[in-house]
């Protein structure tokens, strides 16, 4: 290997491991945000899931994932079954777009893919907030990130069926976002809604969230990870056309958050006659969602409306969700996968070697199986040791049930309103209901 190409090898080999950190601190945004959109009586627990989720992934996805994934044959539909990263000739390296292109190395690319599944993992936790088991949770995050997720990835970026059929999702619109979003959807309708959230008449009572600067906080966490969740999907830095592309990219990547933002927000104004923040906040996560399946062809006005109509698909797909019963606390599968879809949908629009007929095929046929195998999942384990928690454990919050422990514990006030009647508040939509209802229990 001549010194430049040794050069190259380093510098990409560098690049994908930051991005795959930057990736890894989304972790810590989801945290954040979930923590800040459920109750204070519920905010341990699900600061359990996301760690655990997080440690779950990286080692189904090491000990199975990755070689479901990425060592099968190309163009097929069931991926061959192996274990750990292994090497390829013995070499552990990868090439970074062709046999003539620079290296990087497998390791490299293992991290970078682990941080991956650790999103669509964490995508279903805040969706089954506040009423589902802890351990039936972690259960579920075994199968999902060891297998179910793997065998998606393999039609795609793992060069099966779908990569041949011409599906283009760049960093995972689809094949991360959207798959969370179909496994949650499974998960939500198994569980069912949390108690007092939709009343006997059919109205619709919002549950605010107990931090909201804390959701604030996570939303930019995540809005700075999604830099290297873009950017690093163009697997190298090295030369000039990939350290352009690597540009365009993380300016489409902000430039369609902002767009998300603004027009969630003028929205939820015409809308609610208020400036609804939760709106704010999921307009930018469906703004980044939007353009993750293209991010690299749009102009950075094209990603700026792309990123606007994933704000305003997004407030819609959230009223409508509620009015469906379907309870999600935090917006999770709005945002991730109805938007998933439009962001798949976009790429034609501006990538000349997309088609619609692959893009809508491709959509088709990862929700249809990850929807279906989480389905089938969740079935089994609410047979073996159920998925909810009881009325009064739920009542009194699934962090002392759970977790034994409460995230606010000088607050005591807070568990009294959370779960023992106490005065009722209105607020924003709160990702739940229209302006003005009642908290219920």
């Amino acid at each position: 290997m001549s010194e430049l190409a040794e050069l190259s090898y380093a510098l990409d080999t560098f690049y994908f491991l930051i991005c795959g950190v930057l990736v890894m601190w989304m972790a810590a945004g989801f945290s954040m945000l979930e923590a800040g959109l459920v109750r204070a009586k519920n905010t341990a627990e699900i600061l359990t899931k996301n760690i655990a989720l997080f440690a779950i992934a990286c080692t189904m996805y090491l000990l199975v994932g990755y070689a479901i994934m990425y060592s099968s044959d190309a163009g097929g539909i069931l991926p061959n079954l192996g274990v750990l990263i292994g090497a390829e000739n013995g070499v552990d390296a990868v090439t970074a777009g062709g046999d003539d292109a620079p290296y990087y190395s497998m390791r490299a690319d293992f991290f970078f893919q682990v941080v991956f599944v650790a999103t669509a993992m964490s995508i279903v936790s805040g969706a089954v907030a506040e009423r589902m088991k802890l351990w039936a949770f972690l259960a579920f995050a075994v199968v999902m990130t060891g297998v179910i997720y793997p065998v998606s990835g393999y039609w795609t970026w793992g060069g099966g069926w779908l990569s041949e059929l011409g599906f283009s999702d760049y960093a995972g619109s689809g094949i991360v976002h959207m798959a969370g979003a179909a496994a949650a959807l499974a998960g939500v309708l198994i569980l069912g809604p949390r108690k007092g959230k939709y009343g006997k008449d059919g109205s619709i009572h919002a549950i605010p969230g107990a931090n909201l600067p804390l959701a604030t906080v996570g939303t930019f966490i995540l809005w700075m990870g999604w830099f290297g969740f873009n950017g690093g999907s163009e697997l190298k830095l090295s030369d000039v056309a990939s350290a352009n592309n690597v540009a365009q990219v993380l300016v489409n990547t902000n430039a369609a958050a902002a767009g998300g933002v603004i027009a969630a927000l003028i929205l939820a104004k015409l809308w609610f006659r208020k400036a609804d923040l939760t709106m704010a906040l999921n307009g930018a996560l469906a703004g980044l969602v939007a353009i993750t399946a293209g991010p690299l062809t749009p102009s950075a006005l094209g990603a700026t409306l792309i990123g606007a109509v994933g704000g305003i698909i997004v407030v819609a797909a959230i009223v409508m969700l509620d009015k469906l019963k379907i309870d999600d606390p935090v917006g999770a599968i709005s945002v991730h996968g109805v938007v998933g879809i439009w962001g798949l949908l976009a790429v034609p629009l501006s990538n000349g070697d997309a088609t619609f007929g692959a893009q809508i095929i491709g959509a088709i046929a990862i929700f249809a199986w990850v929807f279906a195998a989480s389905l089938a999942v969740w079935l089994i384990i609410k047979a073996i040791m159920g998925v909810r928690v009881s009325d009064e454990e739920e009542y009194e919050g699934v962090d002392l049930a759970e977790c034994g422990m409460e995230a606010y514990p000088e607050f005591s006030v807070a568990r009294v309103y959370g779960g023992s009647g106490g005065r009722p508040q209105s607020g924003g939509y709160g990702v739940g209901a229209p302006l003005g209802q009642p908290h219920a229990e």
